[in-house]
């Protein structure tokens, strides 16, 4: 009975623990939002011309349209009414199109992005993390060159420089897939391969690397003494210990994923966030900008801490050093 109390009563100091951890982290991430809104604000503001300055619009114009926006206010009062306004949901509207909200640009052109991303996201898990336990597991020297080594391709081809080459093999030279848009699901696997190959590469490297280690540790070699089988145990047992790390990478990588590639969404033509922030950054269209830069900015937070949150989760080790950490700010 009183060891039933006992590990009720560390479960529940487990759970206070985590508790506190995950409400730890999401004040860290509203405070990182909250200065990522007010560097983007000056950073703004400093930037050379004004977005009513194009087309040979004189002076006075700019003016009289600027005093409408409240552009003529000082700084720190814009700064204040925006963040005003931001706390209360509300992005404000679109300085190049007056007729559009921020929140309307963002409704329309995050399902584009993270459709690709999630597409990427998930053939690179699911690619690397294949040929990561091959390359571990296999016996034949020639399967692990191959895959190291294309995996050294992979990882040094920079992102744009893949799409490119895509584009231009399969699309212009052989004709076997769309150039542009996102009409179809064809259309979809020239971005996602350029924005997979990467990840994917350093995902079958870390695998390969926490696995192979995994594999010469006790419990696994004690597995195999049992009579298991080789791929067996490594799904069993050594899979979960192996995969920490690459979680640990996941997470940044997904995130960037989900808030889209400027280079890859300009290059094949997609009306994705990427696109969009670039086109806001030409038009100097100051309410897009910090629009998409927060909404950008709460994704890459909401990511990283689910996959903090699963890390420790699946991580003993993890645990203990919370629980050390949490001891010493009590001390």
């Amino acid at each position: 009975m009183t060891a039933v109390c006992r590990e009720g009563t560390m479960r529940r100091a487990g759970e206070e623990r985590m508790l506190r951890y995950t409400l730890k982290r999401m004040l860290i991430g509203v405070l990182s939002l909250i200065v990522l809104a007010t560097v983007t604000f000056f950073l703004v503001r400093i930037m050379p011309g004004s977005p009513f300055q194009q087309g040979g619009v004189s002076s006075q114009v700019v003016e009289a349209v600027e005093e409408e926006y409240g552009l003529n206010e000082p700084i720190f009062t814009q700064y204040l009414n925006y963040m005003g306004g931001l706390l209360k949901g509300d992005f404000g509207i679109s300085y190049q199109d007056p007729s559009t909200e921020v929140a309307e640009v963002i409704k329309r052109a995050w399902p584009v992005t993270a459709s690709v991303g999630i597409a990427a996201l998930a053939v690179s898990v699911l690619l690397g993390t294949g040929l990561g336990i091959l390359r571990a597991v296999s016996e034949k020297r020639a399967v692990r060159e191959i895959i190291s080594g294309a995996g050294m391709l992979a990882a040094g081809i920079p992102t744009f420089a893949a799409a490119i080459l895509l584009l231009l093999l399969f699309s212009v030279r052989l004709k076997w897939l769309p150039a542009s848009g996102l009409l179809s699901p064809a259309h979809y696997i020239l971005p996602v391969t350029a924005l997979a190959l990467y990840p994917a590469a350093v995902i079958s490297r870390l695998t390969s690397n926490a696995l192979s280690a995994e594999m010469g540790k006790a419990y696994y070699l004690f597995a195999r003494a049992k009579g298991l089988g080789k791929w067996r145990a490594v799904f069993t047992h050594a899979l979960k210990n192996a995969y920490l790390p690459v979680l640990n990478y996941v997470g940044p990588a997904s995130a960037s994923l989900l808030t889209g590639s400027f280079v890859i969404e300009s290059i094949f033509t997609i009306p994705g966030l990427g696109r969009e922030f670039v086109g806001s950054i030409t038009n100097r269209d100051y309410t897009l900008i910090l629009g998409l830069t927060v909404f950008m900015g709460a994704v890459v937070i909401a990511v990283n801490l689910a996959t903090d949150l699963l890390c420790a989760w699946l991580s003993p080790e993890t645990g203990r050093a919370y629980k050390k950490a949490d001891g010493r700010q009590r001390k």
